[in-house]
């Protein structure tokens, strides 16, 4: 059976502001951020010449999260995805996105966001799958290093190839629709039969 999927990045698209940085203070605090920001300044100082966003998220993840027990992290994540639906989210494509849902389209969100506030955030939101950026975890604490690549660029088209394989849609033209703000979309916006870039104006519907 053929199916329509529509995806949706969730920073500044689903979102009014990125989701990243708010929530790596939460959880790691504000002396971890500052360490992170200090301690470093020659790494994050080329990180940032070289507007190599995967390093700096990384960099960013290993300082505020590395020996973090899992579960207090995840509770967290929970907390702070309550928050972000409460008040964070942006009503034109939230509206899109439940428009999806009642025409029966299969809603999935596709981002560089982290798995520990992404994951109940989709449940709070009820669609159908997330895929996202995921945290290496060992014997119940956190690595402090991503668990695979940073879910951007060219790795969300990836990201939603192996779900699609998974989850047995593999007729032509499945990606129906997606939605993003920024560079890091371009390849999945390329990849859906119609990409929306909601970056510069209220979204229509698509």
């Amino acid at each position: 059976m053929e199916v329509e999927v529509v995806a949706f990045d969730v920073d500044g698209t689903l979102t009014v502001r990125d989701c990243v940085f708010p929530f790596l203070l939460r959880a790691g605090g504000a002396g971890r951020m500052a360490r992170a920001v200090l301690g470093h300044p020659v790494r994050l100082a080329s990180l940032v010449l070289r507007r190599d966003r995967d390093g700096l998220k990384a960099h960013f993840v290993r300082e505020c999260l590395a020996g973090l027990d899992a579960a207090v992290v995840s509770g967290l994540g929970a907390e702070f995805a309550s928050f972000v639906a409460s008040g964070w989210i942006r009503s034109d494509t939230a509206a899109e996105l439940r428009r999806h849902q009642d025409d029966g389209r299969v809603v999935v969100l596709v981002s560089a966001s982290l798995s520990p506030y992404l994951e109940p955030l989709g449940e709070i939101l009820e669609v159908d799958a997330v895929l996202c950026t995921g945290l290496e975890e060992r014997d119940g604490l956190l690595t402090g290093e991503l668990d695979g690549p940073n879910c951007r660029g060219d790795e969300k088209v990836v990201a939603l190839l192996r779900w699609a394989g998974e989850a047995g849609i593999s007729h032509d033209g499945w990606l129906t629709v997606a939605y993003g703000d920024s560079s890091g979309d371009n390849e999945m916006l390329a990849f859906a039969r119609r990409g929306v870039n909601v970056s510069r104006s209220e979204v229509v519907a698509a």
